[in-house]
């Protein structure tokens, strides 16, 4: 049975999801409602366009003198990535059957550890894990979710050793105070399977999104983190001998 994924769009000359140029699925759906979210208009699980995986290969091995001669490859984005776990599963493999790298980025938000999951990540090469807020409380006033399920995922991929980068998105507010960064070191700390945490400072380039689908964009007015605060929470990390970029 060919298997379907509703897409949102795709881009082929990615540069900051992953390593080298990737060619980006951006998957339509996302359970979560991030105050900041520059992909708004990905959230609607029943909007994009279906497509499958012999033809969305097709477009991708197109490319692949790209992807190659950069070290990249192929990232699944979102919207949520993983709320689409077979048709992610099944492009990957097929990727790693034409040797492409293979990279997952993802919210964590794991409802049911099926083996459809293991065979994603069998197939992944690198998930890049946003963690948002260690502190729940924090989490859901940021996202309307609980970070419960973000959080088990990383240790399970803690558990299968599986390569990944957290991303944490330092937002004012939010993600900008040091206690937050200590609390996130101190939990990957132990994880030998993360490589290194990218520092994503807030932005406001999806604000137009909100306001093309007449909603009122939730940071109007929230100002992007000086490098001072960059640097402060990179040190938090780096103190702790995690490796920390932005």
């Amino acid at each position: 049975m060919t298997v379907k994924g509703r897409i949102h769009s795709l881009e082929s000359f990615g540069t900051v999801d992953g390593p080298g140029i990737r060619f980006i699925a951006f998957m339509q759906g996302c359970l979560m409602r991030c105050q900041y979210c520059h992909n708004r208009d990905t959230w609607d699980l029943h909007d994009g366009h279906e497509i499958e995986v012999d033809e969305l290969m097709q477009q991708i091995i197109s490319y692949r003198p790209f992807l190659e001669s950069s070290g990249g490859g192929v990232t699944a984005s979102g919207g949520e990535a993983i709320l689409q776990a077979e048709f992610v599963a099944a492009l990957f493999k097929a990727c790693k059957d034409e040797g492409i790298h293979t990279c997952l980025d993802t919210n964590g938000f794991v409802r049911k550890y099926t083996p459809i999951i293991d065979e994603l990540l069998d197939n992944t090469d690198l998930v890049l894990l946003d963690i948002k807020q260690m502190d729940d409380d924090k989490h859901i006033a940021l996202t309307q979710v609980s970070n419960h399920r973000t959080l088990q995922f990383a240790q399970y991929l803690h558990q299968r050793q599986q390569k990944t980068w957290i991303r944490y998105v330092v937002v004012g507010g939010f993600t900008d105070d040091v206690a937050s960064a200590q609390r996130l070191a101190e939990f990957i700390k132990p994880m030998m399977n993360v490589e290194k945490v990218e520092l994503l400072p807030y932005h406001e380039l999806g604000k137009h999104k909100w306001e093309a689908l007449g909603e009122t964009y939730q940071l109007d007015g929230v100002s992007p983190p000086s490098r001072e605060t960059m640097e402060q929470i990179k040190h938090v990390f780096t103190d702790m001998g995690i490796a920390a970029a932005y």
